[in-house]
């Protein structure tokens, strides 16, 4: 079974007080997905901890993975401009 980060996330998060965030940062980003393709990103996110503290490993690309392996809307997520 191939790695998957989304699920990581996931397992990350549960484990996580209440009141952590996401904060959309707005610079070139690349991943590479499970066919060793190299895709790029005008964007990425990343999630802090609630004092505002980046979360080790909490960092990738698309907002709707993670909205699906949470089991939530993406409008549900908590998202920081």
């Amino acid at each position: 079974m191939p790695f998957n980060h989304y699920a990581k996330l996931k397992r990350i998060l549960d484990n996580q007080a209440q009141g952590w965030f996401i904060k959309r940062i707005d610079q070139p980003t690349k991943a590479k997905n499970f066919k060793g393709e190299v895709i790029n990103f005008d964007h990425y996110y990343r999630v802090y901890d609630n004092l505002g503290v980046p979360i080790r490993y909490c960092k990738f690309q698309q907002i709707d993975r993670l909205a699906s392996v949470l089991n939530v809307p993406v409008e549900a997520l908590p998202i920081i401009n």
